[in-house]
């Protein structure tokens, strides 16, 4: 077994890095949120320093330990032995990144680890190390998380997307690593290998191009970052091993770059970003391979390989403009998209775009979309496998009807509408439609796949009334379903497709199908499987999400109990904002065992953690331990073999008040369901309880149409009652 060491990444480069990782050598590596767990050996990690492209730093581990406040960090990190890692007249960096309430402020948690390392080298020397936050002997990182710190080295001494040949940047540069992110997913280098060339008709300051060039040339991304000096002067730094696979780096870029072919072609309307492109080339030692034109893309033209094979193997690179410093314009997507078309039929495509919005702007054919981030800014990659002509993409696309089309642009209007409240609140999944056209029956519902972008739709059609024929009912959803398809480019195989139809007790939750098609989707920082195929509904209500971010910044340090729990998303989101324990109950070992999934893909774990198979209300009724906050959102009606009927109306002032009675001082109760015609009992619930609706709160804007989709309150014991026992 090797040592368990941490790559970090830019979001969405997780897949690739735990792919890289595993063919440098190591034994395991797991994808988590911006980096991989991997397990292997010093000389894999140092591989890794030298070769990955992907990886933004690579953190070997020191200590482990539980951390509550700095008076904790700092004991146990002056109890290490840092004679054994640096010497006194050595250099220091200390990265810190903290979460939690112990310790809130990074770069006082990086003083406090500075400062213990320093008094223990004084104390041991009588001298003490001085700190280089540029170029440090030894730069360690400070990771403080669920009351856990750990302390690692960084072996490569800094942010590995640095390459080292970038002298002079355009607007918005793009990250190394995130381009050869673009290049992977496009297929390169292996493009190349198949004759294949490589072109950017907006290369700005030329990064893709350089990026590939050296991927083609096999060229270590190391080599220039550290040229012969070391990236690390740790003391368990192995210098020999180091040396060795710098010297075998050496003469595979040696090779590489005898043998490469000059099929690097650049674009760019701005002569000074083509300047730019020219210098870093230069650094690079790639210059001589390359290509410049400086045209508008309505009048480049690029050249054509000769040959098929080459055709179909040249890859276009691009990373159009997007972010707020350089404007964004669907126009200038479309010019590019029909240039594409236009001049290079048959090739391939990786396109860096701003959003799907601005990728659809293109009118390409994607075989797949990818979500990643270059720095803070979230893009669209656009994978395509073959760049079509104008004439054979119309031909393969039918036309909507009048009635899809009606639907398509009602789709259009609402995303552009939700837009900005989506991004500013980092919304996955939403409603895109609910029957706005009121002879088009459906709720149209998006999910973003977590780690690669990827979108589903689940589509809901209502139940027509019976005054209206079948084939006209069937019809219209065929045309809601094309319409769908047409506006998020998504083809038939992602798309689940229901019936809802209204019966005793509203929604049957029973499995429909077995295809454990399982996708992970984020709500806020939670992670959540959810099945799109197999049941009714998804495992994620999406109408609960305001109420669920509410509860899960009031459970803090607190008690939270969830009844009738279903997937347990509430219980999730409580659990990773630091509630001191939770409890779910659920009669459902379906259920339970996928909130026992959903926690585990959060790394939630611990017997503070309760999940309780058992019959929610007969369970409250017995239960004398005191909660500070409870979630009870039950079904409208349920009967089971395993528990007496319970209906929403008829039980509601029972279940409420055993909910109360089981609340701490100061506790909070919030009640929600989903039945129309529910009429809360206030007159019986009142000498007990405070009651506050707060349903028009708990909408969220997605749900607008609907007001009635579900109501809420929030219930408090009044000061006149006690818990009983």
């Amino acid at each position: 077994m090797g040592t368990r060491f941490f790559a970090s990444c830019s979001k969405g480069l997780e897949y690739l890095l735990a792919d890289e990782l595993q063919a440098l050598g190591c034994v395991r590596a797991t994808a988590t949120v911006a980096g991989v767990n991997a397990e292997g050996d010093k000389a894999d990690a140092l591989r890794a320093v030298l070769w990955s492209r992907f990886a933004s730093r690579i953190l070997w581990p020191l200590a482990d330990f539980p951390c509550q406040s700095e008076a904790e960090l700092y004991a146990h990190a002056r109890n290490i032995d840092w004679q054994a890692h640096l010497d006194a007249d050595m250099t220091l960096a200390v990265d810190a990144h903290v979460s939690g309430e112990g310790l809130t402020h990074a770069r006082f948690a990086a003083q406090r680890l500075k400062d213990a390392v320093v008094d223990s080298l004084r104390e041991a020397t009588g001298k003490r190390p001085s700190v280089d936050a540029a170029q440090p002997d030894l730069r360690l990182s400070l990771v403080v998380r669920k009351g856990r710190a750990i302390i690692s080295v960084d072996l490569a001494g800094g942010p590995m997307h640095r390459r080292g040949w970038r002298s002079e940047q355009h607007q918005a540069p793009l990250k190394e690593n995130v381009a050869a992110a673009v290049l992977a997913r496009g297929g390169w280098p292996a493009r190349y290998h198949a004759g294949g060339a490589l072109l950017d008709p907006m290369c700005g300051s030329g990064t893709l191009l350089i990026e590939g060039i050296l991927m083609a040339a096999d060229v270590a991304p190391g080599l220039l970052r550290h040229g012969l000096a070391l990236p690390s002067y740790w003391k368990g730094f192995e210098r020999e091993l180091w040396h060795q696979l710098h010297t075998e780096a050496l003469s595979r870029e040696r090779r590489g770059r005898e043998n490469l072919r000059p099929v690097f072609f650049g674009n760019d309307l701005d002569p000074r970003a083509i300047a730019s492109a020219r210098r870093n080339a230069e650094a690079a030692g790639v210059a001589e391979y390359l290509h410049w034109d400086t045209q508008d893309i309505n009048a480049w033209q690029p050249p054509l390989p000769d040959d098929e094979c080459a055709r179909t193997n040249t890859l276009v690179v691009c990373n159009p403009p997007y972010d707020a410093r350089l404007a964004a314009d669907t126009a200038l997507y479309r010019q590019l998209g029909d240039a594409l078309k236009r001049w290079l039929p048959r090739a391939r495509a990786s396109l860096l775009c701003g959003d799907d919005e601005l990728a659809r702007a293109t009118g390409l054919v994607a075989r797949k979309r990818y979500r990643l981030f270059n720095g803070p800014i979230e893009c669209s990659l656009l994978a395509v496998d073959e760049i079509l002509p104008e004439r054979l993409q119309d031909s393969g696309e039918r036309a909507l009807s009048e009635g899809a089309q009606m639907v398509a642009n009602r789709l259009e209007k609402n995303l552009r509408k939700l837009k900005n409240w989506r991004k500013r609140e980092g919304i996955d999944c939403f409603r895109a439609y609910d029957a706005d056209l009121p002879e088009y029956a459906a709720a149209i519902d998006v999910y973003r796949a977590a780690d690669t972008g990827e979108l589903c739709l689940h589509v809901q059609e209502y139940a027509a009334p019976a005054s209206i024929p079948e084939h006209i009912t069937r019809k219209r959803f065929a045309e809601i379903l094309a319409a769908a398809r047409k506006v998020f480019d998504v083809p038939k195989a992602r798309v689940a497709t229901k019936t809802r139809a209204t019966g005793k007790g509203g929604s049957k939750y029973g499995r429909m199908a077995d295809t454990d098609n399982f996708m992970v989707v984020r709500e806020g920082a939670a992670r959540l499987r959810v099945n799109l195929f197999d049941y009714l509904d998804t495992g994620l209500f999406l109408d609960h999400r305001p109420l669920r971010t509410r509860m899960a910044q009031e459970a803090r340090g607190k008690r939270f109990l969830n009844l009738f729990c279903y997937t347990g998303v509430a219980t999730v989101r409580a659990a990773l904002d630091n509630a001191q324990t939770t409890t779910s109950v659920d009669l459902s070992g379906t259920y339970l065992q996928w909130l026992l999934d959903n926690l585990q893909e959060n790394g939630i774990s611990g017997k503070q953690h309760r999940l309780i198979q058992a019959d929610a209300l007969a369970w409250l009724e017995a239960e004398n331990a005191q909660y500070d906050l409870i979630f009870c959102d039950p079904p409208t009606f349920s009967n089971s073999k395993r528990a007496d009927d319970f209906d929403v109306q008829r039980d509601h002032v029972r279940l409420i008040l055993a909910a109360v009675a089981r609340l701490a001082e100061g506790g909070v109760l919030y009640f929600s369901n989903n039945y129309r015609r529910f009429k809360l009992d206030e007159a019986a619930l009142s000498a007990a309880c405070h009651i506050e609706d707060i349903s028009a709160s708990s909408i969220p804007p997605d749900f607008a149409r609907n007001s009635r989709i579900h109501r809420a309150w929030r219930i408090t014991r009044r000061q006149t009652s006690r818990p009983v026992s």
